[in-house]
């Protein structure tokens, strides 16, 4: 079963959130801010795929290309698996739902002479290249990406590495748990020495993603370049090098004042009071971030006269008195539960908020509120669910236009779209193994 444009239902985003219209009711296709830009996706797993979906969002047509017969990596990394009609075991993981919504699935076999004949034509049709292959394995099968431009001048290649391919790590692998260890993340996460703590990983592959973000923008950056010069570029974007890009503030704590920064749970580097604190029966988490709310704090906690103790009336004196603070804060909420605090200090206008579970975040009357999930019609579940893209805008819209596809559910109508290719040359090439 296929999947039509015609056939794809998603909610619109409430009035109270002050959206424009994101969809039209069951799919119409709609023009979005990318609409016209075609993109060649090469990617698996999830930095690249991460980026692409993005792009399909902002509405352009975006071809993934999958091996036949396995696909993308992230079809088999389950369970959960979405179930077919009918309560069968289905093997669409939910891993691979996540980051593939809005685009068309075309198997080819870029190994084979064939396949790699039939990217270089699709190449030719294209804005956009995306592909995180091994250094070397595009050239290998004649698909440079200067080559590719002889044919395609404004092509844009994206290419998401481990490390840069001009260092001396170029042939090194990377996945993303190696990526947030090595580049520093790791040292930071988690709980302190002192408190028998180790270094932990981010709980999703936050690597992955904000490196395919980085792409995203990268793309678009040079889409809008080649506007005015009418030629594309490559853009290399390392997954290592946008780890330690986003070490942001620990990253310049350390180039500014010489301290390496290590492990501290909850708590902020830089703001005290800013970490979790446990109430009665739980934890809630207080952000404190200026003297002002911190004399709040203290006034709904039954301390004022902490606001003016010379040891925490500035920040800075907070920092370097950390310890006696949180000690006696702690002592003062734990007397009562979280649902006495979190109003009381909202009420305060201190920064403050209960510690969800995933669960918990989507029965949230927000989540509901302002459309954080939407729906779409899939050939397994007609009501799929998938989370939205934050970006709202005031003019335009964001698609959610089709599901995650099927593996190679749009090969046929995907070379006769962009190639004018006859039903008979298609099925030639799946006799032939190459599609």
């Amino acid at each position: 079963m296929l999947v039509t444009q015609s056939a794809i239902s998603v909610r619109t985003r409430p009035a109270s959130c002050k959206a424009g219209r994101v969809f039209s009711a069951w799919g119409q296709r709609m023009s979005g801010h990318l609409s016209g830009i075609r993109v060649l996706d090469l990617s698996r797993v999830l930095a690249g795929p991460w980026a692409t979906q993005l792009l399909g969002d902002y509405g352009a047509d975006v071809i993934k290309i999958e091996r036949p017969d396995c696909g993308d990596d992230t079809r088999q990394w389950g369970p959960p698996w979405l179930r077919e009609p009918g309560g069968g075991a289905g093997r669409e993981s939910a891993y691979f739902l996540a980051t593939n919504r809005n685009k068309r699935s075309l198997t080819v076999d870029v190994s084979s002479i064939a396949g790699q004949g039939l990217i270089r034509e699709l190449a030719a049709k294209a804005d956009v290249i995306v592909e995180n292959f091994k250094t070397g394995t595009l050239d290998r099968w004649g698909l440079d990406p200067d080559d590719l431009r002889r044919d395609n001048p404004g092509l844009v290649v994206c290419t998401i590495s481990a490390f840069a391919r001009e260092s001396s790590r170029a042939r090194e692998p990377g996945y993303d748990a190696m990526i947030q260890a090595a580049g520093g993340l790791m040292s930071i996460t988690g709980s302190p020495d002192s408190e028998g703590g180790e270094p932990q990983k981010v709980g999703v592959a936050i690597a992955d993603i904000m490196c395919g973000m980085y792409a995203a923008t990268a793309i678009i950056a040079a889409l809008h370049e080649r506007s005015s010069s009418g030629r594309g570029q490559s853009i290399e974007v390392p997954l290592y090098d946008s780890q330690v890009a986003w070490l942001a503030n620990q990253a310049m704590n350390f180039l500014v004042g010489g301290t390496v920064p290590g492990r501290l749970g909850t708590a902020h580097p830089n703001i005290v009071p800013y970490q979790a604190f446990r109430t009665a029966d739980g934890f809630i988490m207080i952000a404190v971030g200026n003297d002002r709310q911190f004399a709040d704090l203290m006034r709904c906690c039954g301390m004022p006269e902490l606001a003016g103790d010379p040891r925490f009336r500035r920040n800075e004196d907070r920092l370097a008195n950390r310890s006696e603070l949180v000690a006696l804060m702690s002592a003062a909420l734990e007397r009562k539960a979280s649902d006495h605090w979190l109003p009381e200090l909202a009420d305060c206008g201190v920064p403050c908020g209960p510690i969800n579970d995933v669960g918990e975040v989507f029965s949230d009357a927000y989540a509901s509120e302002c459309g954080l999930v939407r729906t779409v019609r899939h050939p397994y579940d007609e009501t799929l669910p998938t989370v939205a893209n934050p970006v709202r805008f005031s003019s335009g819209e964001v698609s959610y236009q089709s599901p995650p596809p099927l593996l190679g559910e749009h090969s046929g109508e995907v070379l006769a779209d962009w190639l004018g290719y006859s039903e008979e040359t298609i099925l030639q090439l799946k006799k032939a193994g190459t599609i």
